[in-house]
């Protein structure tokens, strides 16, 4: 193709100048509606900008995976301790109390299973579903580079039209298959995408190399994913290099729930993002609040 053949990398990213946040804490949030700055937030700490977010959305796909066999009794308890939650409406409905005052991201696209290729998604709710539920945001995986990805992209844009219409803010999500490289060239083209196509937030994965260039090419707020579950001080690490290279917060779901001690785990992930913790110091707080777990 010659756009791709003739394209040249951009390396202008002004890693040392922060984008101007305009009399708003979050980030590329100061042109939007009031409901959607009041959405926004609620997920974002007013005080830093950043957000830690539970992920237990897991099972729209993947059944009940490890942790995640009764939300009531191992999700329950993390959630005076998240930011957000972020879930499906059938778990919402059927499990979170009503009175949690956590804001809710509710996943709205979904289709395939673990079965299947899992790129073939739709939107799987409407936003009208999501005033009734009182979502703080609606999430939609992106599969840039996929077998659908313009589907994909598609649920998005039709997300963000009814975002705007009811003042709902969207989380893009990038879905990085197992042919799709997690490196910070491919992470700058799926972010850039989607939040150049509307979404309000975006969720990524940390890469080694460049992530600030990521953060700093995306206007808006960017939530770092957790992924596959990893050693604590690695999770921990992997938290604290993303914060410090841009990232607004971060998304955590295995890395927490399939822990010894999930409650003491989540505590001392809030601690790297909302007190700037190093990684040993934090483990050193896992370890005290979990009577010296070993995971």
């Amino acid at each position: 193709m010659a756009d791709l053949d003739g394209n040249i990398d951009a390396n202008q990213y002004h890693l040392q100048t922060p984008q101007i946040a305009s009399g708003f804490h979050v980030k590329g949030a100061s042109g939007l509606d009031f409901g959607m700055r009041h959405r926004l937030g609620r997920i974002f700490d007013v005080t830093d900008g950043r957000t830690v977010m539970l992920a237990f959305d897991h099972g729209y796909f993947q059944g009940p995976t490890s942790g995640l066999e009764r939300v009531d009794l191992n999700i329950v308890p993390l959630a005076p301790y998240a930011d957000a939650l972020m879930a499906t409406r059938g778990i919402i409905r059927s499990v979170i109390p009503a009175s949690a005052g956590n804001p809710l991201v509710v996943r709205a696209s979904g289709g395939p299973s673990i079965l299947k290729d899992l790129s073939n998604e739709r939107i799987a709710m409407n936003i009208e579903d999501a005033v009734r539920i009182d979502a703080a945001a609606v999430a939609v995986q992106v599969f840039v580079g996929g077998e659908h990805e313009t589907q994909s992209v598609h649920n998005l844009t039709q997300l963000v039209d009814g975002g705007l219409r009811m003042g709902i803010p969207v989380v893009g999500v990038t879905a990085v298959g197992t042919n799709l490289a997690r490196d910070a060239r491919y992470l700058r083209l799926a972010t850039r995408m989607i939040a150049e196509l509307g979404a309000q937030v975006v969720k990524t994965y940390f890469c080694e190399k460049d992530f600030e260039t990521v953060t700093a090419a995306c206007p808006v707020p960017i939530i770092m994913a957790g992924g596959k579950k990893l050693p604590v001080l690695d999770a921990l690490t992997m938290a604290f290099n993303a914060i410090s290279q841009g990232a607004s917060g971060v998304d955590m779901g295995r890395n927490i729930f399939q822990r010894q001690a999930p409650v003491a785990m989540i505590q001392a992930v809030r601690s790297v993002v909302h007190g700037d913790l190093k990684p040993v110091e934090a483990l050193e707080q896992y370890r005290d609040l979990s009577g010296d777990a070993e995971d």
